[in-house]
Formats: C-alpha cells, sequence, structure tokens
C-alpha cells in the first residue's frame, strides 16, 4: 500500500466537577502532538454527585480509553481512581501537578474549590465587560467610543479582525476592529486615538483569495468581481502597509498564524507598549 495511513482511534474520557473548559483544553494539546492517533472524545462535565459519576463510569466500561479528569471531591477522586485501575485504563488527573508545585513553592496545603476557576470575580466580570465592548465595537460599528477599547485592529476583509478580537475579549481586553477598505473614508476617530494600542492585520493575497472565494461560494455569489482576484487584494495589503507605515502601527502578518497565536503576538505588543515609559511612547 502506498500513500498515508489512515489515522488510528483511540477513546479519551474526559471528566470535570465544573466546565470542563480547562480539561478540553490541556487534552487537545496534549494529543495535538500524536497526529497518527485521532481520540474520541467522550466530555462529562459538572459530574459532582456519586450517581454522575457511575453513568460516567458505566461508559469507560463499555468504551475503555484514557481517562483526564479534574475532580476536587476526595471520595469521587477515589470512586474513579478505582473503578479506571480494576479497567486496566489510565486515569490521570492534569491538575494535581502543578497544584503540588504550587504548594510546595508556598510552603501551604491547597484549599481546593469546586469551580473555584470559573467564580464571579473582578476578572470575570472584566471579561464579560469586554466581550459587551467588543460586540458592540465589531466591524467599525459605534467609532465614537472607540477611545475606551484597550486595543484595535485594523486590516483589510478576511484578516481574522473578528475571531481575534472576540478571543482578545475573552481574555478580558476591551477590543475593537476596523475594516480598511481602499477608497472607503476611514473613521476620523482612528486617526486620534491616544490609549488604546492599534495594530495592523494583514495576510498574503494567496490567502485572502482562496477565504473569499470560499465565502462568495458560501454566499452563492458566482458574478464577475475583484473581491477575489488576487491582484486587486494586492493593492489593499499594500494600501494597508503604507496606512500603517504612516500612522506608526505595529503590523502582524496572520498568513500562517492561528487565532490563538494572533492574540498571543498582539498582547505581547501590548505587554512591550506598557513597558515604555510615557515619554517613549511619544
Amino acid at each position: 500500500m502506498t500513500g498515508k495511513a489512515d489515522p488510528r482511534f483511540f477513546h479519551l474520557h474526559l471528566i470535570s466537577d465544573a466546565t470542563g473548559e480547562t480539561l478540553n483544553t490541556v487534552a487537545r494539546a496534549a494529543t495535538a502532538h500524536y497526529a497518527d492517533y485521532r481520540p474520541i472524545e467522550h466530555i462529562y462535565a459538572l459530574v459532582r454527585t456519586p450517581k454522575q459519576l457511575q453513568r460516567v463510569s458505566a461508559d469507560i466500561e463499555r468504551q475503555p480509553g484514557i481517562v483526564f479528569f479534574t475532580i476536587v471531591n476526595a471520595d469521587l477522586r477515589r470512586e474513579l481512581e478505582e473503578h479506571c485501575a480494576t479497567l486496566g485504563v489510565p486515569c490521570i488527573s492534569i491538575l494535581d501537578p502543578v497544584i503540588e508545585s504550587l504548594a510546595r513553592y508556598l510552603n501551604t496545603r491547597s484549599r481546593p474549590q469546586v469551580g473555584g476557576q470559573h467564580a464571579l470575580n473582578a476578572n470575570y466580570f472584566r471579561r464579560i465587560d469586554a466581550l459587551n465592548f467588543t460586540m458592540i465595537h465589531d466591524d467599525g460599528q459605534n467609532t465614537a467610543d472607540i477611545e475606551h477599547a484597550e486595543i484595535v485592529l485594523v486590516g483589510i476583509s478576511r484578516t481574522s479582525k473578528t475571531p481575534t478580537s472576540i478571543y482578545l475579549a475573552q481574555r478580558g481586553f476591551r477590543t475593537a476592529n476596523i475594516p480598511i477598505v481602499p477608497g472607503t473614508e476611514i473613521p476620523r476617530q482612528v486617526f486620534e486615538l491616544k490609549s488604546p494600542l492599534v495594530v495592523g492585520l494583514i495576510a498574503s493575497a494567496e490567502r485572502i483569495a482562496q477565504i473569499r472565494r470560499h465565502r462568495l461560494l458560501t454566499l452563492s455569489e458566482n458574478r464577475e468581481t475583484d473581491y477575489a482576484d488576487p491582484r486587486h487584494i494586492t493593492q489593499e495589503i499594500l494600501f494597508m502597509k503604507k496606512l500603517c507605515a504612516d500612522q506608526n502601527w505595529p503590523m502582524i502578518d496572520v498568513t500562517r498564524r492561528s487565532v490563538e497565536e494572533t492574540a498571543a503576538s498582539v498582547l505581547n505588543l501590548l505587554t512591550d507598549r506598557k513597558a515604555q515609559s510615557p515619554e517613549e511612547r511619544t
């Protein structure tokens, strides 16, 4: 046989007494290291009672596979671990190494709290506020008060402005985004910004053309248009680069970046900016 072999599959049970967000993120980051294997995910959130755990255990018995969990209750943990040992499947508490390292460093014992990372504290409300702000300042809306943003993303169509803005908002940063269209007036407020970090997003003409062609197909638009023409897109990119150079705005090429990687680069720029003195920023 020639060609790449089909991926092999395995069962992955993700069990949490909270939303499971942390668990799912860690599990997917770990399994990404094994491209020849594909996990069949079984996700169980808010598992907090023996009855709920019994249902989970029955599923593991029917479809054995590795178990990752984040459970605070000692009795539930012990029951799960004992059941997995009986079945001969690995059972791993993914946060234990981190918690134990913190305990040694701080020379104290942890005081676990179910769903503690999702407590309704100031950081939680900051994220909600940021998300609300970002949604009403998406795609050039409500530019009159974008001075209240912490980050403003500018870029031509299909450079991931909206998903990057939403991701940053989920991290707690008020983010606005402004579309740049050659021949269309840019809101004057963008050029008057003092506080927010303004970042330009660009990508290769080929990549943008590919995304735009797919969008036209999705919208069932078959008419001739410059929207997906690489030559026209190249002119848009050149316009964008000149704009950023004239305004001294940093640029990020998102061609081969995920939204998470783009957001991380934006936050690095924000950190560097905050580290500068006010004199250096002027």
